[in-house]
């Protein structure tokens, strides 16, 4: 498959920020993007961790699951990396709520993908993301 480029004249491949802590399935995650073209610039387990993998890798991008173990839970992340670093992201959950989509209402995702989620609609839905970053 192609590489996506986050810049046409600049033909840098789009960089994404894995977030999800059950290792499995952030291995397939990162498979699945490299495969379909995108640069994955780092995984993280907890919300702190993506803080600092992002500060330093600099993501166009990140997908973060909702539920994470350390002192940060997704959402928390995504505000964070939103306020802070101005990294848009997509929210995977499999506890889509009304509470949970107000609390995420600061991170102005550009997704939300229902979990389980099979590889393909990780890819169209961050395909569409990176669409609507441009």
């Amino acid at each position: 498959m192609a590489t996506v480029y986050a810049d046409e004249e600049m033909a840098d491949p789009v960089r994404i920020l894995v977030v999800e802590d059950e290792y499995l399935v952030a291995a397939q995650m990162q498979s699945a993007l490299t495969e379909a073209g995108f640069a994955v610039v780092g995984m993280a387990a907890t919300g702190e961790d993506a803080l600092a993998i992002a500060a330093r890798e600099h993501p166009s991008l990140a997908v973060i699951d909702i539920r994470l173990g350390g002192g940060l839970d997704g959402v928390d992340a995504a505000r964070a990396l939103f306020k802070e670093q101005g990294i848009r992201s997509i929210l995977a959950t499999a506890n889509y709520d009304e509470k949970t989509q107000i609390r995420a209402v600061e991170a102005a995702p550009l997704g939300w993908l229902p979990k389980p989620f099979e590889m393909r609609s990780l890819v169209l839905k961050v395909q569409s993301a990176v669409r609507a970053l441009k």
